[in-house]
């Protein structure tokens, strides 16, 4: 399971769109995102760059939860 912490979202649009950016990369059996946590829960062996990146295409900052 990955945790990411996800900078930049302030409705459920914004926090739909980073969920379906999250299950389009390959490996990702589910994507869980939390708006008022400001975070996302990945399971699956996708890459951790290929992650932040499809959040980064959406146009939000992905970093790996601390």
């Amino acid at each position: 399971m990955t945790r990411l912490d996800i900078e930049g979202m302030t409705c459920s649009h914004c926090s739909a769109a980073v969920q379906r950016a999250l299950e389009a990369v390959p490996g990702v059996e589910v994507a869980t995102v939390d708006l008022e946590a400001g975070s996302a829960t990945v399971q699956g062996d996708a890459p951790l760059d290929a992650l932040m990146k499809a959040v980064a295409d959406e146009g939000y900052r992905a970093t790996p939860a601390s």
